[in-house]
């Protein structure tokens, strides 16, 4: 089917940023089960995951639920150097890129076990994925589409062997969480290295899409401007509502628009004040929170565009630093009345909470 006669996309979410296999190999949390049912079950078992990690929000039941059709679907290691919730950590990259093989076998199981889940690699599968969420296609027929990210490039022991995790189904690289050895990252300032360089040019051979976040300023400015591929911030929200290095300045979003980017906003409490401004209770902050960051974003461009959602949804955090509204993935869906009354147009409505991201995909996914 050509370009020109292809149907329009269905109205569906993007959540471009979910840590499923980390939360698998971690907490034994099984995506497949619904977020109450984890619930219950981490209740009666005593599990220590909710203090560690938060209440969980999301499950498979509750991406059908909510119209969460495709999830950029992590592989995220910690390093020995920051452990994060009691994670299995590296030291070396052999150690980083055994635990992340470990994820992608969590993603293959779960492709391989579930009718309603499909690992997108290429243009087919995103259709594919897509014609399950069209009108008229009941809803026991609807699929859920996970992309792979990588969350921290240290599982690529040298950048000749990044053409290895394409052919194993990874679509998207993030070069640094805190600092790796390819980037400056989170709270750890600096630029590309040499082997940063070298993966970058490796990564534009392969035709993969480079996710921004977590990257230092100047690792992220210098990327902007060297990297030929598609370019994404898949969870960072704006300076404006949170201003640490973690998150993105007007200057940068204005940066990654002139490139066709798209950031990802991220609903957690902790990302949408600044620090000592956060209030302690959940009820204080409302999801209309989340929707003046995506204005933010939309006044500093000066376009619907460039902005999107990736949650993060139970990557360190759960339902207690979420905006008021929010339960469970499912209520993601409660941004569309929300976003009507603030004055956007259906059609923007629909590039925010998936369109934007989507474009990205159709851009760089193989056929």
């Amino acid at each position: 089917m050509s370009a020109q006669s292809q149907p329009p996309d269905p109205t569906i979410i993007v959540d471009a940023h979910q840590d499923i296999a980390w939360n698998t190999v971690t907490f034994g949390r099984d995506f497949t089960q619904s977020a109450l049912r984890k619930r219950q079950d981490e209740a009666a078992s005593g599990s220590d995951a909710p203090a560690r990690a938060g209440t969980v929000l999301s499950g498979l039941p509750e991406a059908l639920l909510g119209r969460v059709g495709l999830i950029f679907a992590t592989l995220y290691v910690s390093p020995a150097t920051a452990p994060f919730a009691g994670s299995k950590s590296y030291e070396t990259p052999a150690q980083a890129e055994a635990l992340a093989q470990d994820q992608i076998d969590v993603y293959n199981r779960l492709a391989d076990e579930n009718e309603r889940i499909t690992l997108v690699r290429t243009q087919a599968e995103l259709h594919a994925v897509l014609d399950t969420w069209r009108d008229g296609v009941d809803f026991e027929q609807h699929r859920v589409g996970l992309v792979m990210l990588m969350e921290g490039a240290d599982p690529i022991i040298t950048p000749r062997h990044t053409p290895e995790w394409a052919e194993r189904g990874v679509r998207i690289i993030g070069p640094a969480w805190t600092a790796t050895r390819y980037s400056g990252g989170t709270h750890m300032p600096g630029p590309l290295t040499a082997l940063g360089r070298e993966l970058l040019d490796v990564m534009a051979d392969e035709g993969l899409i480079l996710d921004l976040s977590h990257m230092a300023e100047e690792a992220f400015l210098e990327a902007v401007d060297r990297y030929e591929g598609v370019l994404i911030a898949s969870h960072s929200n704006p300076r404006r509502f949170c201003n640490t290095d973690r998150h993105l300045s007007d200057d940068m979003i204005r940066r990654l628009a002139e490139r066709d980017g798209v950031m990802g906003i991220v609903p957690y409490t902790t990302f949408l004040w600044d620090r000592g401004a956060a209030p302690s209770r959940k009820s204080d902050t409302p999801l209309a929170r989340v929707v003046d960051a995506i204005d933010h974003v939309c006044q500093v461009t000066g376009s619907t565009r460039h902005v999107g959602i990736g949650t993060d949804f139970d990557g360190g955090f759960g339902v207690e630093r979420t905006p008021t509204e929010i339960d469970t993935l499912a209520d993601l869906a409660l941004l569309t009345p929300l976003l009507r009354a603030r004055g956007f147009e259906e059609s923007d409505i629909t590039a925010i909470l998936g369109g934007n991201f989507l474009r990205i995909l159709r851009a760089a996914l193989p056929a």
